[in-house]
């Protein structure tokens, strides 16, 4: 599965974006979904990640309240809705995928992943 990133952007401190990932695979709910993130010069780190039907997500501690993952199978898309936000939360963001239905917090468990979309918060 093809996946591709889009909706980051430059927000204030305390505003909102909602990223995008689209899916190229026909069956997409084969896949269980997630959100990383990496900023510069530090390792990249778990942000949500969504079981195959939606019924079950996960965030990290860091983002708790304030994003939320969400999918769309029909439209083969998974997507991250982030409100808050800080300069903090300033990285590039990346969508992967993996088969099966456990949601795992760590990149090495994920199968697919496609390019990232930049978030930049200013204070």
């Amino acid at each position: 599965v093809q996946l591709q990133a889009c909706g980051g952007g430059l927000v204030q401190a305390g505003g909102s974006l909602r990223l995008s990932c689209a899916a190229s695979e026909g069956t997409f709910s084969y896949y269980a979904g997630g959100w990383f993130r990496q900023a510069p010069g530090k390792e990249r780190e778990f942000v949500a990640a969504i079981s195959r039907r939606g019924g079950i997500t996960s965030h990290a501690d860091s983002v708790k309240d304030r994003f939320t993952i969400s999918r769309d199978n029909a439209k083969n898309m998974v997507y991250l809705q982030m409100n808050s936000l800080k300069p903090e939360d300033t990285a590039v963001y990346y969508c992967e995928a993996r088969v099966g239905d456990v949601i795992v917090t760590t990149t090495a468990g994920y199968n697919y992943w496609g390019q990232g979309t930049q978030v930049t918060v200013s204070s």
